[in-house]
């Protein structure tokens, strides 16, 4: 084996003469056998990052980088897993990837290729180093070693205690006086935190202690069933059968309004309504939503009960023979009375209920939206009359271009709130 001295001056020499050592050439060096690809991962000098951990041979930094320029040129630099190559190409994808991130799986995803660092660095206009340190990480941790490490700072103020401390607070009362919590008031009260700190911890949990919402949660016994049903009805209808969603819109009021438009001292124009009005009396609507085609079918009625709903049936069934009918409806007494003796007389009609406070589930509700903001908002009318005839108006310019509304969740479940905000540190 070459001595060590001697080794050294011959490394200053290709140095200087820019002769370049590689992995075999070195082994040679040191009678260590040659590298092969059944041995290169558990060769002593085999180091596929170019950093050699070997004290023996940091013998000088002109030799260190003499030696390491020779191997990373004879040398594939890593090896990716699928897993890896496509949590990398993810990062590359994402549009809100950090830009350090991004280049750190570009050098890793080029070193996989066989690329070495010199090759990389030209391409991605880095520096070799910046591309051997991440390399290198990635060899050592993997896709973790390619975060940035812990860096010290200022010791932490808070802690997860103090989020369990603010979470907590909110599920009590207020302070006498007051009817709900917000930023400042929580920071009075917990003097210890400060408000930037509070509003950190309700902006991470996107808590907006302002914004109420009213909610109607099913408690149907029966909600899996019920909603199996209506869903399967959706997602794969009968063949040659008339799947229908009906429901009913009740006391549509005619209000007569001024409409017109005011100019705003910044010069807008913007279009409304009075806010006062005068009432001309009700009307109700009953519809039927084919949810196959998406036409749509109308009835109205001075007021909403069981007659008005039969008559507003024995229309539908009218108009199409003996053809299986499947009917979508509400829990409402009107359409399920403890002896339906219509039902039983129409073999061919199929009634489905959805389970109670659920009218989310029924498709008709999305039609009644549709019809209140596109004809029936910030109107004006005189009478019933012209509200029945801005209805079927607007269902004589809606059904040439009907289309089904697409049903997307095969299953459905009940949602229901939760009970202490401080459960979401869980």
């Amino acid at each position: 084996m070459k001595q060590l001295s001697t080794l050294a001056a011959d490394l200053e020499g290709r140095a200087a003469t820019r002769d370049l050592i590689s992995y075999n050439d070195l082994a040679s060096e040191f009678g260590q056998p040659r590298i092969t690809p059944e041995n290169w991962h558990s060769h002593p000098f085999f180091d596929p990052f170019g950093a050699m951990d070997d004290e023996d041979l940091v013998l000088t930094s002109i030799n260190k980088r003499t030696i390491i320029g020779g191997m990373r040129k004879s040398s594939a630099a890593i090896r990716v897993s699928d897993e890896e190559k496509q949590v990398l190409g993810e990062w590359l994808r994402r549009g809100k990837t950090e830009r350090r991130l991004a280049e750190r799986a570009k050098i890793v995803l080029l070193a996989h290729e066989g690329k070495t660092n010199e090759q990389i660095a030209k391409q991605l206009e880095t520096r070799t180093a910046r591309v051997s340190k991440w390399c290198r990480r990635f060899g050592k941790d993997r896709i973790a070693g390619l975060t940035d490490a812990a860096r010290p700072g200022k010791p932490a103020q808070y802690d997860k205690a103090t989020e369990k401390r603010v979470l907590s607070l909110l599920d009590e009362k207020p302070p006498k006086g007051y009817s709900q919590w917000n930023g400042n008031r929580l920071a009075e009260v917990l003097a210890d935190v400060s408000r930037s700190q509070i509003w950190r911890i309700l902006r991470r949990h996107d808590i907006c202690l302002q914004r109420k919402r009213s909610w109607c949660i099913s408690t149907d016994a029966e909600f899996g069933p019920k909603a199996a049903d209506v869903v399967g009805l959706y997602l794969n209808p009968p063949e040659n059968a008339l799947v229908l969603s009906v429901d009913e819109k009740p006391s549509i009021q005619a209000l007569e309004r001024a409409q017109g438009y005011l100019r705003l001292p910044d010069g807008k124009a913007v279009n409304g309504y009075s806010h006062c009005y005068k009432r001309h009396g009700t009307t109700t609507l009953f519809a039927a939503l084919d949810v196959t085609t998406g036409l749509v079918k109308t009835g109205h009625y001075p007021r909403r009960r069981r007659r008005e709903f039969l008559d507003f049936m024995n229309e539908i069934v009218a108009g199409h023979g003996d053809r299986e009918i499947h009917v979508i409806l509400d829990n409402l007494n009107t359409h399920k009375p403890k002896n339906d003796r219509w039902l039983k007389s129409h073999k061919n009609v199929h009634f489905h209920f959805i389970p109670t406070y659920s009218s989310w589930l029924n498709q008709v509700e999305c039609w009644f939206s549709i019809l209140s903001r596109q004809a029936l908002q910030g109107a004006s009318f005189t009478s019933p009359g012209q509200v029945r005839k801005a209805i079927d108006d607007f269902v004589e310019a809606y059904n040439p271009k009907a289309a089904p509304f697409e049903w997307k969740k095969a299953v459905v479940f009940p949602s229901a709130p939760k009970a202490k905000y401080a459960d979401l540190c869980n």
